[in-house]
This record gives C-alpha cells, sequence and structure tokens, in this order.
C-alpha cells in the first residue's frame, strides 16, 4: 500500500541524520540500473546509520500500474534493499505539490500564465527565426492579473532567475555550472492543476527530510531547474551524487542484448542477490582493487568519492564469475531453497518434484556440485542425475563417449560391480583400477563412459561419488540400460 509523506518547512533532525531515497516510476519491472541507484542510496544510508525512503513516481496514471509497483517492490526485496517507513506515493500528495505551487506564486516567484497553444507555437517560431533557442518568452512574468482571459485556466511557471549562474556542486561530476540564461521559466503546475514532474520531486524530497540525492546522470539537467525551486522556496538543497549510466560492453547505452533486464530476469537466470548486490556495487563505485566483498564490508567501505565518473562497463562473464563464488561459498541448505524456489519460477516442474522427492540426496551431492556450476539453474542442470527417470536421456557430448568399444568395456564394469560386496567410494575406486589395469586403459578411459552412462552428461560430481549417491540398484540399472542392446 502507498502513502502520503507529510509536510515539512524544514528537513527533519536538522540535516543530522543522512536521508536518502530510490524514486522510481512503475512502468515496468525493476531494470538494473535503478536496482545499482537503489543499491548506492541503501549502501550510503547504511554507512552512515541514515536511512533510504522509497518514493514510487506513479504521476503519469497512464503508464503507472500496480503490477509494476509490487514488481518494484519484489525486486528491491530479492536484492535485500530493505527501507524505512511505508512507500511514498507521489500521485496521492498532488494537493500538496499545488499547494507549494500557489506559494511561490504569492511569494513573488512563479506566475500564472494564460499563453494558448497557438501562442506557444508563435513564441517558438519567433525564437527560430531569431536564431534563438525555441522556448517561452516570459510574456505573462510580470503582467497584472487583471489582463487574464476570461474562462482561461492558467499553468504556474516558476520565475527563472534571468542573471548569474546555479551551481550543482556534485559528489561525482565536481563543479557543474548552468548558465542562468539557457533556463525558461518552466511550468511547474499543469492547467488541470497536477504538477509537472520537476516541481513534485523538490516539494517530495524536501518534505521527505531527504539529504543526499544519487541518481543518474541523465538527471543533471534537471538538478539545475530544481535547485530554482529549492532557492524560492528558501528551502536546503539536498547533495548530490549523479552517477553515469551503466554502458554494454561496447561502451554503447545498455540495451536489452547487453542485460538491460529486470532483476527478475537475473533471479530466473540463476543468480544469487547477494552476487548481483557484488556486481552492481562493482558497477560504478570501488574499494581499491577489491572485487569480491560481502555486504557488511560494503557498507562500511561505501563513500561517495568512492563513486567513478566514467561509465561502467556491464560484462555478463564477471557477472557470472562472481555469481560462481557465491554458489561456492553457500551453505548447502541455503542453495537448496533457492533450486527449488528458482525451479518453480521457471516452471521446472520435474526439477521441482525431483528435488522435493531426493532433498536429503541433493544436499549430500551440493559440495560436489557447487564447484561446478556458476548459476542457479546449472546447478540444478548438475543435480538432475539425483532423479533422473530411466532410461536416461544422453546429450550430445556424452553420446560421444558411448561407442562399442565403449559399451563393451561397461559391460565389464557392471559384471565387475555386480561383485562387490561393499557399495562405497573406496571399494568401486578399487574395483574400476583393477580393470583399467587388467585391459591396460588409463582410468579416465572408464569414468568418461562410466559418467556418460550414469549421468547422461560429460560434467558430474565424482563418477564413483554419483554410484554411492544414486545408490546400487540405480547404478545398476542405468548400466544395464547401455549395455542391454550391445
Amino acid at each position: 500500500m502507498l502513502h502520503t509523506a507529510p509536510k515539512s518547512s524544514k528537513h527533519s533532525g536538522l540535516m543530522s541524520q543522512v536521508v536518502t531515497r530510490f524514486a522510481p516510476s512503475p512502468t515496468g519491472y525493476l531494470h538494473i540500473g535503478g536496482a545499482r541507484t537503489a543499491l548506492f542510496s541503501w549502501a550510503y544510508a547504511q554507512s552512515k546509520g541514515g536511512k533510504m525512503l522509497l518514493r514510487i513516481e506513479d504521476t503519469d496514471r497512464e503508464r503507472s500500474t500496480e503490477a509494476a509497483v509490487v514488481a518494484l517492490v519484489d525486486g528491491l526485496k530479492w536484492l535485500g534493499l530493505d527501507w524505512d517507513g511505508e512507500p511514498i506515493s507521489q500521485f496521492g500528495r498532488a494537493a500538496r505539490h499545488a499547494e507549494v505551487a500557489h506559494e511561490l506564486v504569492k511569494m513573488g516567484h512563479a506566475y500564472y500564465c494564460y499563453c494558448s497553444p497557438a501562442e506557444l507555437d508563435q513564441m517558438r517560431e519567433e525564437a527560430r527565426a531569431a536564431g534563438k533557442p525555441p522556448r517561452y518568452n516570459g510574456y505573462w512574468r510580470d503582467r497584472d492579473q487583471s489582463e487574464a482571459p476570461a474562462g482561461v485556466s492558467p499553468v504556474v511557471r516558476i520565475k527563472s532567475p534571468v542573471s548569474g549562474d546555479i551551481v550543482v556542486d556534485d559528489h561525482v561530476q565536481g563543479k557543474v555550472v548552468f548558465k542562468t540564461e539557457n533556463l525558461d521559466d518552466f511550468i511547474i503546475l499543469r492547467s488541470d492543476g497536477t504538477p509537472t514532474y520537476m516541481h513534485a520531486v523538490v516539494v517530495d524530497d524536501h518534505d521527505m527530510g531527504v539529504t543526499h540525492i544519487i541518481r543518474g546522470d541523465d538527471h543533471l539537467t534537471n538538478a539545475a531547474r530544481q535547485i530554482v525551486i529549492y532557492n524560492a522556496m528558501g528551502w536546503t538543497v539536498p547533495e548530490m551524487a549523479h552517477i553515469p549510466l551503466i554502458h554494454g560492453p561496447d561502451g554503447a547505452k545498455l540495451s536489452k542484448r547487453h542485460g538491460a533486464l529486470g532483476v527478475e530476469a537475473y533471479r530466473q537466470m540463476g543468480y544469487l542477490p547477494e552476487a548481483v548486490r557484488n556486481y552492481l556495487a562493482r558497477l560504478g563505485w570501488s574499494h581499491g582493487d577489491d572485487e569480491i566483498f560481502s555486504t557488511q564490508q560494503m557498507i562500511e567501505w561505501f563513500s561517495l568519492e568512492g563513486l567513478n565518473k566514467g561509465a561502467a562497463r556491464f560484462d555478463f562473464v564477471k557477472l557470472e564469475n562472481i555469481n560462481g563464488h557465491y554458489i561456492r561459498e553457500a551453505a548447502p541448505d541455503y542453495l537448496y531453497g533457492v533450486m527449488l524456489a528458482t525451479a518453480a519460477e521457471v516452471g521446472r516442474e520435474v526439477d521441482v518434484a525431483g528435488l522435493i522427492a531426493n532433498k536429503d540426496t541433493v544436499l549430500s551431492a551440493l559440495p560436489e556440485l557447487q564447484p561446478r556450476a556458476k548459476t542457479v539453474l546449472e546447478l540444478i542442470d548438475l543435480a538432475q542425475f539425483i532423479y533422473a527417470v530411466r532410461p536416461l536421456i544422453i546429450d550430445a557430448a556424452a553420446s560421444a563417449h558411448l561407442t562399442v568399444d565403449t559399451r563393451a568395456v561397461l559391460k565389464d564394469m557392471a559384471e565387475v560391480l555386480r561383485g562387490l560386496n561393499e557399495w562405497s567410494v573406496p571399494a568401486i575406486d578399487g574395483a574400476m583400477r583393477e580393470l583399467a589395469e587388467a585391459r591396460g586403459l588409463k582410468l579416465g578411459k572408464l569414468a568418461q563412459p562410466l559418467r556418460a552412462a550414469l549421468t547422461g552428461h560429460t560434467v558430474s560430481p565424482g563418477i564413483f561419488e554419483v554410484m554411492v549417491l544414486i545408490g546400487r540398484d540405480e547404478s545398476m540399472a542405468r548400466l544395464e540400460d547401455q549395455t542391454v542392446t550391445f
């Protein structure tokens, strides 16, 4: 449920506490760039003992959906990025935005403009003809309201400074100077009484007590306009850090082909939240040469000075490597739960049933499987040998190891294995070594066709460990499936 923030005349806590915010628009999923912004905002607040607030910028009613709000919230929760208080609805604060706009008019810092669309078009054409930027010329800035046409609902425009500079002292971009001559008297309240984004953001950030704004550098030009509103109201301007957008490996703007997907897509592809957090932190922030670090370390080390001015490049290979690290380090119980949830989310019902029915065996196998997987989906694939239904489907790579000659060897292996009194790794290992020596073969020449026959793949835990995990009866039955027609 979305709430509205109370109005405030001063920053709460007199700026004593760091307050950041994440303010997404609910028009789709939580994309990877937004997730990084949320992570940086969260990490900075955590590092300073402050808090991060969540504001849903849902003023675009046609594009904003409840489903998108749910997706945003779920994405943040999956990443482990918690926020303080209830999510705030920007749309629900429209009355407050209008109140401030009218207050600015009373203070003489804004005014009502009654220009028609046709008049605005004419102004733009005249500006173009004069070689100037096509924009509003301030026609109603100093006009008396007695001249207002009857029956026309006005917009409210801010009085932008006519001379001087507006300086954005940014933690990432440095000191950025905007010439006021390049600013027009932009609209802060539309004729229907709804606020513009530029105005609503300022009022919300002030009322929510936001002290630090971390966002993409595509908002840098917005900062100059927003500072005009802050100054007009006599409000403290929050500190700002405008981070470069994420680029693809080729240096182009990040797109879906690069990995500009929703957070839920990474979950479905088998990435762990702690790995995604770690990787996103390194996309635009650094702490020396450290690549792998815990969330607690990130919080302790995080600073705005560590944010990079250059655009970061998204690299799936690095993400996979980091994910592989976290899979190797994870506790089997935790991974089992993630495997089950992932299989269910992507609709792999056979795997869900197999994982549930063979939980103890899967847990026993995981220490052997973890070093071989870089994603949870790979981990599930590796575990399938435990609950595979006979006859196994043999993949192409494994089939190459099941030739006429190797099937003959498999038949000999089956005979030897039937005679074992003890079904253990040492007993199986010893028996296979004796057979290899008798055949004049290296042990690997036996292990690969054996792995292909028992798992259907060329990659698995140690094949003798596999045989103990699935048991004598299942092992012998799978061997027989591959030798019965020989």
